[in-house]
């Protein structure tokens, strides 16, 4: 081959290079506002159900569970506090498990729901079922713990799942709701809290 048609085919293929390049970044400018929106219209409604009452959910603050961005709001109603909203992270058997709960003035759950898992199928993903998930409804911090055996007062581990199971119990919404009583009282010491900065 010729230094010629070396030379030539150089210049096509960075030809080639700087129009793919110029080609995504015309993609990802286009299509990332798109995804931004679809992803707060999807927390909007995540935090909608999880106190599905309230008139507004306002962010309070940010934490690092696992060292990963998590948040946690407030509820209200006529200007009132009806609880509060808290995304935590659960360490799983194959994942980080983001998790999001609620609970009222008194602290004791009201709703808990899997955003987002990579468990293993038809095992640790199983937390995503109703029939785990409903037992958090009424638990209080001390009622966040996993057992094997048939349980109303605690959380019955889902069987041959019993990481996941207490991955999401314990690592993450206790861990959550001791974070988010400590918060509230300003102590710093309950996963690195910041408050959140006015737009």
């Amino acid at each position: 081959m010729s230094t010629k048609e070396i030379i030539k085919i150089t210049i096509n293929l960075l030809v080639i290079y700087i129009a793919g390049g110029i080609l995504l970044a015309g993609v990802y400018a286009k299509t990332s506002p798109l995804i931004f929106k679809a992803n707060e219209r999807e927390k909007k409604e995540a935090l909608q159900r999880m106190m599905p009452e309230a008139e507004k959910v306002e962010k309070l603050g940010d934490w690092y569970p696992h060292e990963k961005h998590a948040e946690y709001f407030v509820a209200k109603k006529d200007g009132q506090v009806l609880g509060y909203v808290v995304q935590t992270f659960g360490k799983g058997y194959s994942s980080y498990i983001n998790i999001l709960f609620s609970v009222g003035e008194d602290f004791v759950i009201k709703n808990m729901d899997i955003l987002k898992q990579g468990e293993t199928p038809g095992l640790g993903d199983e937390i995503e079922t109703k029939s785990f998930k409903g037992q958090f409804t009424g638990k209080q911090v001390d009622k966040l713990k996993v057992v094997k055996e048939e349980t109303k007062e605690y959380v019955q581990a889902i069987t041959g799942a019993t990481i996941s199971s207490r991955a999401v119990t314990e690592d993450g919404v206790k861990k959550g709701l001791e974070f988010l009583q400590g918060a509230l009282k300003g102590d710093g010491s309950h996963g690195n809290a910041s408050p959140a900065k006015e737009h």
